[in-house]
C-alpha cells in the first residue's frame, strides 16, 4: 500500500474527500435501512421505527464509538486508516448489529430487514476477517453492497447505480487510504456476499 504523504490540497482531493464522506459506510446504511423498511412496510410510521432499529444498531451507534474513540486517540480517525485500529471498531460493530438483528426478530419485524440485517452482519464478519491481515475496503463493500441489496429489493435497474460505487472505490485509492486491489476486493465482497446472502435468505 503507498504511504500517504502531506500535500497541498487539489481539486481531485477535494472531490475525492467529498466522495468519502458523502458515500461513507455508516451514511449509506442509514439511506439502506430506510429504503428497505420502506419497501417492507409502504407505511410512514412502521418504515421509520424500523428503519431506526436498524440504523441506530447498525451505524449511528457504532460510528458514535468510533467518534468517541478517535477523539481520544485510540485511532488515527473516524475512517481508522489504521488496519491495526480496526479491531475494537469491528468488534463493537459486530455486537452492535448482532443485538440489532436480535431486536428485529424479537418484535417480528417483517422478514425483508431480517433478510437484510442478516447480509450485513455475514458481509462484516468477512470483511472483518479479512481485515485482520488485510485493510480491505468497508467503503467499497457497503457501497457495492448496498447497490446489490437496493437491486433485488426494489428493481434490476438500480444496478445502473454501480458507477457511483466506481466513484467512491476512486476516491479511497485518490485519498491513499486503499489500494485498487482493496477496494476491487471489497466491491466484489459486497456484490456476493452482502447482496449474495441478502437475495438467499429472502
Amino acid at each position: 500500500m503507498s504511504v500517504r504523504t502531506d500535500t497541498e490540497p487539489t481539486t481531485g482531493s477535494m472531490w475525492a474527500k467529498v466522495l468519502s464522506e458523502v458515500f461513507a459506510p455508516w451514511v449509506l446504511v442509514i439511506v439502506l435501512s430506510g429504503a428497505v423498511a420502506w419497501q417492507a412496510t409502504h407505511a410512514v410510521l412502521p418504515a421509520t421505527v424500523w428503519g431506526l432499529v436498524i440504523a441506530l444498531t447498525s451505524s449511528v451507534i457504532p460510528m458514535g464509538v468510533i467518534v468517541w474513540g478517535a477523539q481520544r486517540g485510540r485511532w488515527d480517525g473516524h475512517h481508522v486508516r489504521d488496519r491495526e485500529g480496526r479491531l475494537v471498531p469491528f468488534l463493537a460493530l459486530i455486537v452492535l448489529s448482532g443485538l440489532g438483528l436480535a431486536l428485529l426478530v424479537v418484535l417480528d419485524a417483517p422478514w425483508l430487514l431480517v433478510a437484510l440485517d442478516i447480509a450485513m452482519l455475514v458481509c462484516l464478519l468477512v470483511t472483518g476477517a479479512i481485515t485482520i491481515w488485510w485493510k480491505v475496503s468497508m467503503h467499497a463493500a457497503v457501497a457495492a453492497g448496498a447497490v446489490a441489496i437496493l437491486a433485488v429489493t426494489y428493481t434490476p435497474w438500480l444496478w445502473t447505480l454501480l458507477p457511483v460505487g466506481g466513484a467512491v472505490c476512486w476516491s479511497r485509492v485518490r485519498l491513499q487510504d486503499h489500494t485498487t486491489a482493496q477496494v476491487t476486493v471489497g466491491s466484489v465482497l459486497g456484490v456476493l456476499v452482502g447482496g449474495g446472502v441478502f437475495a438467499l435468505v429472502l
